[in-house]
């Protein structure tokens, strides 16, 4: 940390520890997840001088394992496009700044004089990459199990909310998606059935926009269109970050919106 207004970056920055019942060996390490890179740039310190965009990269490897190995843990019968769902969910930018907001991020963040006239206190993915950051520097700090211990504490009502509230099947969000973005609608047709009477499996085929999607199985035709509808929200999923942002408008539960 440096010298100038020493005292004072030290009071923010152990008042901010405290209320997340933390306590950094190294307290640089969390000055430095909590300095944006236009406070670098304003001061002239020059591009090797710390901000927080290194340890926002590994704080984002470090959450995404967190919350995917405590989802693992808790949805037993989840299937993977469940888990992947709810855990894009989470860790949405939305979600985290909300987060980064509730626990004071805001206000413990250093950012250059022109970034904060222009709202930078505000910025959805400023406050979310400063919380990346924070959990990133407790992982260089103290390790994996203190990093996920952390991921709880601020994500665990999220992630019991989301998968405890009731969701919406794969079939009525492809449906929703598809009349509202791209106005038409999902066709589902059987391609063929096969096997005994008692061991039906059915395969059904999706077809959107021209395109055709499976053919996928099922013990029962409703079955098999549910599996061909979520493998259509796996690929319109990863397809664009607008498309991805839309699908899990409409799959729900959405995080609580407190910033505008």
């Amino acid at each position: 940390m440096e010298s100038e207004g020493y005292s004072q970056r030290l009071e923010i920055l152990l008042r901010f520890q405290k209320s997340l019942n933390l306590n950094f060996s190294a307290l640089e390490l969390l000055d430095t997840a909590l300095t944006h890179r236009s406070y670098i740039n304003e001061a002239g310190r020059g591009e090797r001088a710390a901000h927080n965009e290194r340890l926002e990269f590994l704080g984002d490897a470090v959450l995404g394992q967190a919350v995917a190995a405590i989802l693992y843990e808790r949805m037993p019968d989840g299937s993977e496009g469940d888990l992947a769902r709810i855990k894009s969910q989470v860790v949405s930018e939305q979600s985290l700044a909300s987060v980064a907001l509730s626990v004071g991020i805001s206000e413990a963040l250093r950012m250059g004089r022109g970034e904060e006239l222009s709202g930078g206190r505000s910025k959805k993915a400023m406050l979310a990459d400063a919380l990346e950051a924070v959990i990133g520097a407790l992982y260089v700090d103290q390790g994996s199990e203190k990093a996920r211990a952390l991921v709880e504490n601020l994500l665990g009502p999220r992630i019991e909310g989301s998968i405890g509230a009731p969701s919406k099947d794969y079939k009525t969000i492809i449906q929703e998606y598809a009349q509202k973005y791209l106005k038409t609608l999902p066709v589902y047709s059987l391609g063929k059935a096969e096997g005994p009477e008692h061991e039906r499996l059915f395969w059904v085929n999706c077809s959107l926009e021209g395109k055709s999607y499976g053919p996928f199985p099922g013990k029962t035709k409703k079955q098999a269109e549910q599996k061909a509808a979520e493998r259509v929200f796996s690929i319109l999923e990863a397809s664009s970050p607008e498309a991805a942002g839309r699908l899990r408008s409409i799959a729900g539960p959405a995080p609580a919106q407190i910033l505008p």
